[in-house]
């Protein structure tokens, strides 16, 4: 686990009720000398002792008082003082509500990225059916693009009705803040800006433009490498440009 993963656990390990792995993972991560566990675990222990400093004393009922005096054998010689007794059980009150808090907060934590690991599914698997959808169309145009081993190549498929799919390959990783735009140029026209996507790290991608699409005097498919959220018009030479 990394140092991110166990940042909400250094509370529960200073107090010695961390279960495992998280645990384990810890005190591994101290016993090779991790600055930012030891910096974490090394805080929680102050603020544990800093809250059982500060607890401030809080007088016991009347009532049960009377039953615990009763209750001590000699009582009559006894003197009893509850402030320190009531400090502790402060002190472990507060303890226990921080407890709970970091574990709900893990588990919140946990449901978040569970969320966002099914929204990314969802999204994906809504991104092959449209795909499909225009790949199963008997006809579907299809053109091809790219020749040799280095440069882009793969293939466009067009449905007027459906959309546009490019499935490409030897496509390189955008540079950090930069994504591939795609056109759909007509004959004599400006091109369209047909969405935004991005090349996986084995250099391949597949981007799909849903819809119906007019296809009319539609001339080339073309893709330019832009800023990340995209322009109305391309500003560099294509990386891909596949003619109809």
């Amino acid at each position: 686990m990394s140092c991110d993963d166990l940042r909400d656990s250094y509370e529960l390990y200073a107090l010695g009720v961390l279960e495992e792995p998280e645990s384990g993972e810890i005190r591994a991560h101290l016993e090779r000398g991790c600055p930012a566990c030891q910096s974490g675990v090394r805080g929680a222990r102050q603020s544990m002792a800093l809250l059982g400093a500060t607890a401030p004393p809080m007088p016991p009922p009347a009532r049960l008082g009377l039953r615990v005096r009763a209750a001590v054998a000699g009582g009559r010689g006894i003197r009893w003082s509850w402030a320190p007794a009531w400090a502790a059980v402060a002190t472990a009150a507060v303890v226990a509500a921080l407890v709970f808090h970091a574990r709900e907060q893990h588990a919140a934590d946990e449901l978040a990225r569970a969320q966002a690991h099914s929204a990314a599914h969802t999204r994906e698997l809504a991104r092959l059916n449209r795909a499909l959808d225009i790949l199963n169309q008997p006809d579907a145009r299809q053109v091809v693009f790219g020749a040799g081993p280095q440069p882009p190549r793969g293939r466009v498929f067009l449905d007027s009705r459906r959309g546009v799919l490019l499935l490409a390959s030897n496509l390189p990783p955008a540079p950090a803040g930069k994504a591939y735009e795609m056109w759909v140029i007509p004959k004599g026209g400006k091109p369209l800006p047909a969405g935004m996507f991005q090349a996986a790290t084995d250099w391949t991608a597949m981007h799909v433009l849903p819809g119906p699409v007019d296809l009319t005097g539609a001339g080339a498919v073309a893709v330019t490498l832009e800023r990340e959220s995209g322009v109305p018009q391309p500003t560099s030479q294509p990386v891909i440009l596949a003619a109809l």
